[in-house]
């Protein structure tokens, strides 16, 4: 029987070797040697010039001026965790692959989430796609599946590459803006590439400015093999799907939070495993076989397009749980490299035209930016499997290689090591040919059906969302020319929506209306309809001193009871007493604990805690912009009237004392009786589940048509 984490163990194991405590030691410098003051530098005399013998002044200097390492051209903010994965069940019958076999095996995995545009000291929170990078430490060798959290891409041959990544990086002459598309080179570049059609329309919906790490989808973007024993392929498309589901920001909460707290999905995905709420995904493929690939109506390799969950369904074959943050985010995150051309036997690359360049582009950009070619001997990226071959020398070489043999073949050493043509990566033999050729295969140049079919599949709420990223994305560019350009491409996939964004930017409206022919829609790429709970949801319950203890009490019981995260927040830290007695640690204030770090908030009852917050604009400032923000809102007691005095449009607060009121799909729970705050806990924590109430948007934020 296979040990369940010897993987896992194996894993961590090999990191301990290179672990450092420095607790109860003595400082010493680089060759071991203890240092007697690090304070001041050895001179000639208090006030003579300093001496160049100083052998730790030197090393103490030189190391510091070599600290930084190249940040990565793209995805160069990003943030990482350890975990495992399981199977669900053996996949021999589509794949060899060792790690998909065994549903008792936890591998280990290595997971970094990024943003592709900004620099590494940009905010989390930017419109922008996110990598979502796996390291599987498998014992068959390291597998790694480098995808992001939309399905297609932007380009279609990786040829393209650095154009896009030039236009959509800063511009160059003034190194502005930062990490956005909402300036005149990206656009530009969009209007001269109507590739990018499908794609941007992710970037521009919901996706673009998820609500967490732990909230949303992976997927492996490119068409890639699987390959079972017996030498069949079929054609794979890899998803993570989250089981808490995906969810999203609203665009001001996300601007508000770039500058309250640019480090909020870091902070956020660090916190939760910390707090023993490990994020979880379940792995799903599509599999399409090999006599089928030119059935559809659009080309399976053509990264711009996705393959849609209802003709070819997701199978949900295993689960991966992130639950051990890093030691050393230089250490392990920084210098995690990750690589589509690392992987295992029964996974084998398709001719994607952009994945073809992907497995050249990331190995080679290991070399600058991690120092040489023996980056995989650095800890985080050196495989649980046994490495043996005729690679030697080179920057920072960490082993020390035996024996007089460095080739093959050989007789000093028996031919070893050996290749081993069973056991061994064997690449599928697919039949090839061709003229050489610089062209795209015809069904290539369909560049906006699946653009409609995405648009068809939004709700009301996505569409409206969708619309105001255009008018702010583009409303940014300053060449009028851009702009027509931009509402006249997007006529060929939906004159409602060409016609939206012209009146928002002010550009003309679409001089012939286009209807599309595309009319299907497919549910799955909505967000409407996601997983929802309220486990991990954070809670903001404003208090301060004579809050109702009975109350508080309850709810934060409930909300804790039901997996969220209440925390108090008060105008002070420190203690504050309850009308009771009852005495509470308010840990944030309404400046270090705003509201757009929850999901929610609560306000208790309690006569002197709803007249101290009454008085208080920073208080009602942060229920009106929780209200703003779609987020549930809940008071019990007195505090019912204090909310009657916030500006919520739309809104009756009841005045009923026996009833709860929901306030139709709202999301502002109320009750002034005491006696029925357990009725309220459950419709209070219903609502948190939800994620938003969008109704409210209408009253609050429309998009004229």
């Amino acid at each position: 029987m296979t040990d369940t984490n010897n993987g896992a163990n194996k894993k961590q194991e090999q990191l301990a070797a290179f672990r450092i405590s420095h607790d109860t030691h003595k400082l010493t410098t680089d060759q071991g040697i203890t240092v007697s003051d690090t304070d001041h530098s050895l001179k000639a005399g208090p006030r003579g010039p300093a001496l160049l013998e100083d052998f730790h002044l030197r090393e103490k200097i030189m190391h510091f001026d070599h600290e930084r390492i190249p940040e990565r051209v793209v995805h160069a903010r990003g943030f990482g965790a350890h975990g495992y994965f399981q199977v669900y069940e053996p996949m021999a019958e589509y794949t060899k692959a060792g790690f998909l076999q065994d549903p008792q095996q936890k591998t280990p995995v290595f997971t970094r989430f990024s943003t592709v545009v900004g620099s590494r000291g940009s905010a989390d929170t930017v419109r922008d796609v996110r990598g979502f990078a796996v390291k599987f430490y498998t014992d068959e060798g390291n597998y790694d599946l480098v995808g992001n959290n939309m399905p297609v891409f932007f380009i279609q041959d990786a040829i393209k590459f650095p154009d896009m990544v030039h236009a959509i990086k800063p511009e160059p002459h003034n190194e502005i803006p930062q990490a956005t598309a909402a300036h005149d080179t990206f656009w530009d570049f969009m209007v001269n590439t109507p590739e990018l059609a499908h794609m941007v329309l992710w970037l521009m919906s919901d996706r673009g400015i998820p609500r967490s790490f732990r909230m949303m989808e992976g997927f492996g973007v490119n068409a890639y093999r699987f390959i079972n024993a017996a030498g069949r392929a079929r054609f794979v498309k890899f998803h993570w799907k989250p089981l808490l589901g995906v969810h999203s920001l609203v665009w001001d909460e996300a601007q508000k939070l770039s500058g309250k707290n640019p480090d909020y999905h870091r902070q956020d995905l660090w916190d939760a495993i910390n707090t023993g709420s490990y994020p979880e995904w379940e792995l799903g493929v599509q599999l399409i076989e090999e006599a089928d690939e030119f059935k559809f109506d659009f080309d399976i390799l053509d990264a711009t397009k996705l393959w849609p969950e209802e003709i070819i369904p997701v199978k949900r074959v295993g689960k991966m749980t992130l639950n051990r943050n890093v030691d050393n985010f230089f250490a392990e995150t920084e210098q995690a490299a990750f690589c589509p051309a690392n992987i295992v036997p029964g996974i084998d690359f398709s001719n994607d035209p952009l994945l073809q360049g992907r497995l050249f582009s990331y190995l080679d950009t290991q070399l600058i930016r991690l120092g040489g070619p023996n980056f995989h001997q650095i800890p985080i990226n050196r495989p649980v499997a046994p490495v043996h071959n005729n690679h030697r020398d080179g920057y920072h070489r960490m082993t020390i290689d035996e024996g007089i043999s460095t080739y093959s073949k050989n007789t000093l050493q028996n031919d070893h090591p050996l290749p081993d043509a069973e056991a061994g990566y064997t690449h599928y033999a697919e039949p090839v040919g061709g003229t050489k050729t610089r062209q795209r295969e015809e069904r290539f140049g369909d560049h906006f059906g699946q653009a409609a079919l995405f648009w068809n599949s939004m709700s009301e709420t996505e569409r409206g969302h969708i619309v105001g990223a255009f008018r702010f994305e583009v409303g940014s560019v300053k060449d009028a020319a851009i702009k027509q350009r931009v509402v006249d491409l997007y006529n060929n996939v939906t004159s409602d929506l060409a016609a939206q964004i012209a009146a928002g930017i002010g550009a003309a409206p679409p001089a012939q209306s286009n209807t599309s022919p595309v009319t299907a829609s497919s549910p799955a790429l909505s967000q409407n309809d996601t997983a929802k709970s309220v486990r991990t949801r954070k809670v903001a319950i404003l208090a301060e001193n004579g809050f109702n203890d009975a109350e508080l009490t309850q709810v934060m019981d409930a909300l804790t009871s039901a997996g969220a995260c209440p925390e108090i927040v008060s105008s002070k830290l420190g203690i504050i007493t309850g009308a009771g007695g009852k005495q509470m640690n308010a840990g944030k204030t309404f400046l270090t604990g705003p509201s757009v770090v929850y999901d929610a908030v609560y306000i208790p009852g309690g006569v002197k805690n709803v007249s101290a917050l009454a008085g208080q604009g920073d208080a009602v400032h942060y229920i009106n912009e929780a209200y703003k923000h779609c987020k549930t809102i809940g008071a019990t007691g007195e505090a019912v009237e204090f909310l009657g005095g916030c500006c919520l449009s739309g809104v009756s607060v009841a005045s009923d004392k026996n009833t709860v009121n929901p306030v139709c799909d709202f999301g502002v729970i109320t009750v002034i009786n005491a006696s029925q705050t357990d009725i309220f806990c459950n419709e209070f924590i219903s609502a948190v589940a939800q994620h938003r109430h969008w109704g409210r948007e209408k009253h609050i934020c429309t998009v004229p048509a």
